[in-house]
């Protein structure tokens, strides 16, 4: 039975009920807490996340905790000119940061940089081409012309660690051009279901047949706007055959091989997949 896990930037606690309220938001506005970027690396100051007052420019709200939380995107100006824009030292990757913050500050972070860089590239209608515009606070985004909403997009994305029958080993890949191994993953398509995904994409690209299919946890994954969605499965036989397209080569990996190979990314669902199978060993 899969357990009840809060993974790295899951959680978020911030209300975000408000955004429908105008005056709100205005008066908000003026005392809530601003984050910024630029093209999706967030503006730091002694290595902490830069927190505005305010802002001159169009925001998108986050939500509602102790105080009003919003984000701003400075990617219209070079990197320099948003550095000091914000009174910052520099603009980073916010998972290079992960290690120092605390869950609710990972979470918001995530969820700030998601929700620009959909903004940033939803500027105008696929549709018909006009311009698109913000409402709800920067959670809808209307085209001026034909008026079509448009809403975050979320890319669904499954993740497997897959063991053999008798759960003593697991199978890990290469990818392509990669030096370090990993688990499989690929993106839903249209018409299947997860599971049916956790299959097609252990059939395509590791040649692997399984049998159980079992769902362990999920995990925001906004860079730029993924959800993880995490599995393990079994494979009916120990025979694989990697395409040499998405994968160089894969391996049969006992619990020990595993550990031997380092720690995955510590912010990863991949990391707790592992995890979990170390931890069962008898």
């Amino acid at each position: 039975m899969p357990k009840n896990v809060t993974l790295p930037y899951n959680g978020l606690a911030l209300d975000r009920g408000r955004r429908g309220d105008p005056d709100w938001l205005a008066a908000a506005a003026t005392t809530g807490r601003v984050l910024a970027f630029w093209r999706d690396r967030c503006l730091v100051a002694g290595g902490e996340p830069v927190n505005l007052t305010a802002s001159l420019r169009e925001t998108v709200f986050l939500g509602e905790g102790a105080v009003a939380v919003f984000a701003v995107d400075l990617s219209d100006v070079d990197e320099a000119a948003a550095v000091g824009e914000a009174d910052a030292d520099e603009a980073v990757d916010i998972r290079g940061l992960f290690t120092g913050l605390d869950p609710q500050e990972a979470a918001t972070l995530a969820y700030a940089r998601g929700m620009l860089h959909w903004a940033r590239n939803q500027r105008f209608c696929g549709a018909c081409g006009g311009e698109t515009a913000a409402e709800q606070a920067g959670h809808v985004l209307r085209c001026q012309g034909c008026r079509k909403m448009h809403f975050p997009r979320i890319e669904p994305a499954v993740i497997m660690l897959v063991t053999s029958q008798d759960r003593r080993r697991c199978l890990l890949a290469r990818h392509r051009g990669a030096t370090a191994y990993s688990t499989l993953a690929g993106f839903l398509e249209i018409g299947e279901s997860l599971e049916d995904a956790v299959r097609r994409e252990l059939a395509e690209e590791a040649g692997v047949r399984v049998s159980e299919v079992v769902y362990q946890a999920s995990q925001a994954w906004p860079f730029p706007s993924g959800l993880m969605v995490g599995y393990r499965a079994v494979a009916e036989t120990d025979e694989f055959a990697v395409d040499h397209d998405e994968l160089d080569e894969a391996r049969w990996f006992t619990r020990a091989e595993v550990r031997a190979l380092g720690a995955s990314r510590p912010d990863s669902i991949e990391s707790y997949l592992v995890g979990e199978w170390l931890a069962e060993e008898q």
